[in-house]
């Protein structure tokens, strides 16, 4: 097998029963602009329109905008630290995990971020399947959503059965018509519901306080099960695309997406008091055309931000977890998010629900983030031996008790604080783990090749 980095060899017989998805990428495919686009499709999320129509009433235009920027630019700092590893190494964030969970240990974030992701594809093929609906209704009169739904949710499972070099095309295609539909939507959305959108916002003071804070984390909270998996992607970015270079990609990539969608859901909800795009946008466009192509953009927009972001990571941790191939992998996703009752989230009294969601999780990734960060920078200054991470029998077997605790303790401080979850779990998860690293005997093993080993 080739050279990884730094001169290493990875041991053919370690990784002869590992599915070639999980060992070492050994082409990089994206370059700079696909790779830009990739994150541009990919976080065209439904979720952003829930959670800026979830501020209505609490801030004001101006304090939405800034809200949502500053957690786009946490989220890509984020990224940037996080992916590093892959990048360097060429492993999946399941693989990454092993240094600091251990082998076995990896099933409990892989879990912790698997559940989200299946949450979300679910009520984003939900609603995708509504536009295509609702196309389907104006155009030939034809109206079964559940029946619509199955098949909309199998052709994404299908595209993510490609694997990366399919979700790179799809990606890439996708990026220039879906900023243009977005530009469009917010201009139909300002203009023909100006007076309603002035009349709502005219009484809103907002607030610096907390739940301007609580804003920021909503919207990184969307983002924050793509952060600790940011490995799944970088692998795949050519060798030019390093940290500060990277997380400039993902700002350019995820911060105008995330203002329009997020602003779209902020005035359409005021100005009609719906949530559900799919609604608002087949009822206000005034044209038959247009509200067929915002339609299908909406449908369109689930499919670039499910494939790459809801299927890839859950699909490898049951891989990791269970020995599953990839196709099955995907087909269990899709399975499961079905299961979730995706049609229960989007009523108009879940946006805020949603938005306590996407809270309440990040209490948990945070956390898993933090120690990642800690055991890759920290202690072990970014220098992994290749061999090591995939000798199920080597020095990371078992469960590694010390990234455990810590995670339960900083998620507990995180619950404390919910809405500032994400942000508050950071530094006593962070010290929790590097001192247990330092003093727990069952991770005497886990401390070699740190700044520990003795």
């Amino acid at each position: 097998m080739s050279n990884i980095v730094d001169n290493q060899v990875l041991n053919p017989n370690l990784v002869k029963n590992v599915d070639p998805d999980l060992q070492p990428t050994q082409k990089r495919i994206m370059g700079t602009v696909s790779y830009a686009a990739s994150f541009m499709g990919g976080c065209v999320s439904i979720g952003t329109f829930s959670m800026g129509a979830g501020l209505i009433g609490v801030l004001t235009v101006g304090q939405a905008i800034l809200a949502m920027t500053i957690g786009c630019l946490v989220i890509a700092i984020a990224l940037a630290v996080i992916g590093n590893c892959g990048h360097k190494y060429g492993i999946p964030f399941t693989v990454q995990l092993r240094s600091s969970f251990g082998t076995t240990g990896v099933k409990i974030p892989g879990v912790l971020r698997g559940l989200p992701a299946i949450v979300w594809f679910g009520f984003q093929s939900w609603v995708g399947a509504g536009a295509i609906n609702s196309c389907l209704n104006i155009l030939f009169g034809f109206d079964n959503l559940p029946v619509v739904y199955v098949l909309f949710t199998a052709l994404q499972v299908l595209l993510a059965i490609n694997g990366f070099e399919g979700i790179k095309w799809l990606e890439n295609i996708s990026c220039v018509f879906i900023i243009a539909i977005l530009i469009y939507m917010l201009y139909v959305v300002n203009t023909q519901f100006s007076t309603e959108i002035g009349d709502v916002f005219s009484g809103i003071k907002g607030t610096w306080g907390m739940p301007f804070w609580a804003a920021t984390t909503s919207f990184l909270g969307i983002y924050s099960t793509m952060i600790i998996n940011a490995s799944d992607y970088s692998r795949n970015a050519t060798e030019d695309i390093k940290p500060v270079k990277a997380a400039s990609i993902y700002t350019v990539a995820i911060l105008p997406v995330t203002l329009f969608m997020g602003l779209i859901g902020l005035l359409v909800t005021a100005a009609t008091g719906n949530s559900d795009p799919v609604v608002v946008f087949s009822t206000t466009m005034g044209s038959k055309f247009l509200t067929i192509v915002t339609l299908l953009f909406i449908a369109f927009a689930q499919v670039t931000t499910n494939v790459l972001n809801n299927i890839v990571p859950p699909s490898y941790v049951l891989m990791e977890s269970f020995k599953m191939k990839w196709k099955y992998a995907t087909i269990l996703v899709g399975v499961l998010s079905m299961c979730c009752m995706p049609w229960k989230l989007v009523t108009d009294e879940s946006a805020a629900g949603l938005n306590m969601f996407t809270q309440f999780y990040s209490a948990f990734l945070g956390p898993i983030f933090a120690v990642m960060a800690v055991d890759y920078y920290i202690l072990r200054k970014k220098k992994l031996d290749i061999n090591d991470m995939y000798n199920k029998d080597g020095k990371f077997r078992g469960i590694n008790w010390a990234a455990v605790i810590a995670i339960i303790f900083g998620s507990i401080c995180s619950l404390l604080v919910m809405q500032l979850s994400w942000y508050v779990s950071l530094i006593p998860t962070g010290v929790a783990y590097y001192v247990l690293m330092k003093v727990m005997p069952s991770s005497k093993e886990f401390r070699k090749g740190t700044i520990f080993d003795n």
